[in-house]
């Protein structure tokens, strides 16, 4: 997910889209130590996704205070 896209989202949508892609990650990482996933590159896509998002988060809650 590009950093545009995650701009466009609202707070609540984004934290939703938080807790659901940290879900997914943590499966998947449990789910490589079970059987190796052909792209072992995906985590850490998907790693970096979850802490743009973060930033994000943490952007807004600075800027609205």
């Amino acid at each position: 997910m590009k950093i545009a896209e995650i701009k466009e989202l609202s707070t609540k949508e984004l934290i939703e889209r938080v807790d659901a892609e940290v879900a997914a990650y943590d499966q998947k990482r449990i789910n490589h130590t079970i059987t190796p996933v052909d792209n072992p590159a995906q985590i850490k896509q998907q790693r970096r996704t979850i802490a743009r998002m973060k930033s994000e988060l943490r952007y807004r809650e600075l800027n609205n205070k």
